[in-house]
């Protein structure tokens, strides 16, 4: 009886030993050659950064080139709780932001007590500072009282900033950098757009019902456009009796103002009389303002 039953102890042992050893063999196998993580993760871990190349950053230039300031009046929706950007409007728990594009960084803005950090950040807001901001506001001024925390995309940011430029501030927009030997769709979007006038002419031939672009033209539904280019915005026009937005818009009929405006007129006025709903082909709009700047 104590034989069988140290048999089967010896055996069960065994038993053991080797399921031990198998484990091990199959742990070492499954980790030969695998130190690293895999080429694809099964699932996103917060706060852990892909150790494998991603795709590459558009740069905000590119971004702001084929931006939308009609999506990016949309987004404004999310800043609106705090700020008013009419021409005038009053401070909220944030400034009024009309014309902030080209405006001294914390400062001005009706007497806004603006934090001490973003106060002592000097320079004006440009593009790439704006950029910056509202990618992440803390890390841009540390101390600042804003907190919202930011937004993340790059095309939403365009958007946004395109729409905050067309409120008063109508800056030209930096170059985008050139397409690299080869480059990619996004790469391609920033290559220079070359105006015709000639298909610009054709093109305005949407507008024609109501506007005139002789000299001397009468004006229709909309003001005669002989001239327009280089003018200043919502004046003169024989008298034409523009929209109060648009006359509050200010500034001059230029290459920034008129591609702003023909891409979304009610993002760049909202209270225009004007129907038209835009020209959103970027190459559209630059054949006609060749053809407006030759309108003389």
């Amino acid at each position: 009886m104590e034989d069988r039953f140290n048999t089967i102890a010896g055996w069960t042992l065994f038993s053991g030993i080797v399921a031990l050893g198998l484990a091990s063999l199959s742990g070492h196998y499954f980790r030969a050659d695998k130190n690293h993580r895999p080429e694809k993760m099964g699932y996103a871990i917060a706060g852990v950064a892909s150790s494998e190349g991603g795709a590459k950053e558009v740069p905000f230039e590119t971004l702001l080139a084929s931006g939308d300031a009609a999506k990016g009046e949309a987004t404004f929706k999310k800043c609106a709780s705090c700020h008013t950007i009419n021409q005038g409007g009053a401070n909220g728990i944030g400034p009024n932001l009309f014309a902030v594009l080209g405006d001294k960084i914390g400062a001005g803005r009706g007497g806004f007590a603006f934090s001490g950090d973003l106060a002592g950040k000097g320079g004006n807001w440009d593009f790439a500072s704006m950029n910056q901001w509202l990618t992440n506001p803390k890390k841009f001024a540390a101390g600042t009282k804003m907190t919202f925390a930011g937004l993340s995309d790059g095309a939403e940011r365009a958007n946004l900033m395109l729409y905050l430029n067309a409120q008063g501030s109508n800056l030209p927009l930096p170059a985008a950098p050139a397409a690299p030997a080869g480059g990619d769709d996004a790469a391609a979007a920033a290559a220079p757009i070359v105006a015709d006038a000639a298909k610009g002419e054709q093109s305005f031939k949407k507008c024609a019902s109501c506007h005139t672009i002789n000299a001397g033209g009468a004006n229709g539904i909309g003001p005669n456009l002989a001239g327009i280019y280089g003018e200043a915005a919502a004046t003169g026009r024989g008298g034409f009796a523009f929209s109060d937005a648009l006359k509050a818009k200010g500034g001059k009929w230029d290459d920034a103002s008129l591609d702003t405006w023909l891409t979304n007129p009610k993002a760049y006025a909202a209270g225009t009389k004007m129907t038209f709903a835009g020209l959103a082909d970027a190459q559209e709009r630059a054949n006609v303002i060749a053809y407006l700047k030759n309108a003389k």
